[in-house]
């Protein structure tokens, strides 16, 4: 990663690049370090981005950038390759990962710094068109959320515990959030599937333009097939209805958020990631609700990924 020395990264950028001219942030002995994030409009980037802030503001030497990314699954692949330090990403990809499953043809080598947040599995559909479970996508065009994201991963899950084949019985769009958001609002998708924190500022945007023509749909019936299958990285929660003004309560799912790095990160940064995370999270409460949310005494519990051994010393005391 960035802490290799100077003459290594200068060999990495002429032997990867190739003369192109491609940014190659893996060779990078500068100090800088680029965290994935997911959409502009989702909390993973408004989150990033403080993460970044206090990075670059308390830890001497080092330059912190959030950068825009598809998210989960996308994000880990970043880390793996080194093209990313630092990785936003929900705990059942990550799991996914470790694992060899799902997207990942083998196990990545990824390691955990921290279990942050939650994030709530919302499915929402245009009012007044007969979709009042995720049964009722058949026949629909629906948002799956964008390509190698958390989102989509559950989506698809979430649509095959329903009994539907997500590539026969509806049609599936892999859109970004701010895409999906348009879609919506164009009628030209039926309903939506996005995981992120509450509120996201995507959704928000969404319902407050639509004005009572959207429905938050309940998908709780679902969670034993999932945790059948999964386990219990799929949890019962439940979205208020104040979050977004609806009103009423949805019973949903929720997943944990984990922040992960490659194993080949040094025990030293990993340590120090770890603890500017803790120390300064009034300040990341101050940049979206969630970030009251990360709690230290959740911050080792990162199953299914391995806590890194700078984070575990963290944790320790060390």
């Amino acid at each position: 990663m960035r802490w290799w020395t100077a003459v290594a990264a200068l060999v990495a950028v002429v032997v990867l690049t190739g003369g192109c001219g491609e940014r190659t942030p893996a060779a990078d002995p500068s100090g800088r370090l680029y965290i994935a994030t997911g959409n502009t409009t989702g909390v993973y980037y408004q989150l990033g981005g403080g993460y970044a802030d206090l990075i670059s503001k308390h830890m001497p030497g080092w330059k912190a950038t959030a950068e825009a990314t598809g998210a989960s699954v996308e994000n880990i692949q970043r880390v793996v390759r080194g093209d990313a330090d630092v990785a936003f990403t929900l705990a059942d990809a990550a799991g996914d990962a470790v694992r060899g499953g799902g997207a990942f043809a083998s196990p990545q080598p990824i390691r955990a710094l921290a279990r942050i947040y939650a994030n709530y599995t919302h499915v929402i559909a245009r009012a007044g068109i007969g979709i009042s479970s995720v049964a009722d996508l058949k026949g629909r065009t629906v948002s799956t959320g964008g390509p190698n994201s958390g989102t989509e991963n559950i989506a698809l899950r979430l649509l095959r515990a329903a009994g539907l084949d997500p590539t026969r019985d509806l049609t599936t769009l892999s859109l970004t959030l701010p895409d999906t958001v348009q879609a919506m609002k164009d009628a030209t998708i039926d309903a939506l599937f996005w995981s992120g924190g509450v509120p996201t500022g995507g959704i928000t945007d969404l319902v407050a333009a639509l004005k009572g023509r959207t429905v938050f749909i309940s998908v709780d019936g679902l969670l034993p097939g999932l945790q059948a299958e999964f386990g219990p990285v799929y949890q019962p929660v439940t979205l208020p209805g104040d979050a977004y003004k609806v009103g009423l309560d949805v019973r949903t799912i929720a997943v944990p958020n984990l922040l992960v790095v490659r194993d080949t990160m040094p025990d030293a940064l990993a340590h120090d990631l770890t603890k500017v995370l803790f120390e300064f999270l009034p300040e990341l409460g101050k940049v979206h609700p969630e970030g009251r949310n990360i709690l230290l005494t959740n911050g080792p519990g990162t199953e299914p990924v391995t806590l890194h051994p700078g984070a575990a010393a963290f944790y320790r005391g060390g």
